[in-house]
């Protein structure tokens, strides 16, 4: 019998929300995972059992925090993480991994974020609703990617609609038409040599401005984001292609392989060839 499923959401271009990949474990006695860096938002829901996660706070403390049935919990990224299961009643939960423009609004809302990464339902009977929401992805792999984006979007708003902590998000961050034109200016450029005062540039926005703002919406600087996006592209081709290295980091934007494996190491903990070993 299965004790475990995981799929992965086809590479499709959705900006605002897009689901990267989702399953569900049933733990063996201390199962652990990490300490591991996630490139996205990752949300478990705990189905049965209890288990315990460490989790880095912004200023770098490590909190414990020791979870059980019925409740959630956030990983997000970039975030140095380590969860366990417990040794007598050990955990079977649901995960969700996900990204996009509005994510980290939409998390905000939910009262979800770095420093407070556990989820509490208001009630046992939601937070079965939104257990049954995550495994409909397991569930429907054969559905279409625009089905399941939509998926997504059910899934948020019952995330915020049922969330103890639920909170009141400021609305017109979600709204930035100059970032959501950088964003899809540097996903359709990344591939070759980029600045970000290009970037700042075509939004026809003040440099120093525009990378306030960048942040403030999308977690992240722009150069952080670019590079995000050339590594995670890179380690998708990885993945799922035989490509030499080098063509991967010229697809990417690394002209240079040796500055492209330094990147990728720094930011993989690995490097492309050993990524690729353990990923493929």
């Amino acid at each position: 019998m299965k004790n475990h499923f995981h799929a992965i959401f086809p590479n499709e271009n959705y900006l605002d929300l897009r689901p990267y990949q989702y399953g569900w474990e049933a733990c063996a006695p201390l199962h652990s995972f990490g300490p591991f860096i996630r490139n996205h938002f990752l949300f478990h829901y705990i189905i049965s059992g209890c288990g315990t996660l460490y989790s880095h706070a912004v200023n770098g403390e490590i909190h414990e925090y020791r979870l059980m049935e019925n409740q959630g919990f956030l990983i997000c990224p970039g975030q140095i993480n380590l969860y366990t299961a417990d040794e007598e009643q050990p955990w079977k939960y649901v995960w969700l991994e996900f990204d996009g423009m509005r994510a980290k609004e939409f998390l905000l809302k939910a009262g979800l974020e770095q420093d407070h990464p556990v989820y509490e339902p208001r009630s046992i009977e939601q937070g079965n609703r939104l257990r049954d929401h995550m495994l409909y992805f397991a569930e429907h792999t054969e559905k279409s990617s625009l089905h399941l984006v939509g998926h997504l979007s059910l899934f948020l708003d019952e995330l915020i609609e049922y969330s103890a902590d639920r909170q009141e998000a400021d609305e017109k961050k979600g709204h930035d038409y100059y970032i959501h034109e950088a964003v899809v200016y540097i996903q359709q450029n990344y591939q070759r040599e980029l600045t970000i005062d290009e970037v700042a540039d075509f939004c026809k926005l003040n440099r120093n401005y525009f990378s306030r703002r960048f942040k403030e919406l999308i977690g992240s600087t722009p150069q952080e984001f670019l590079i995000r996006q050339r590594l995670t592209s890179a380690a998708e081709l990885l993945r799922l292609t035989d490509q030499p290295i080098k063509n991967i980091a010229d697809q990417c934007g690394y002209p240079n392989q040796l500055h492209f494996s330094q990147a990728f190491k720094k930011y993989y903990g690995l490097s492309p060839r050993e990524w690729r070993n353990q990923n493929s």
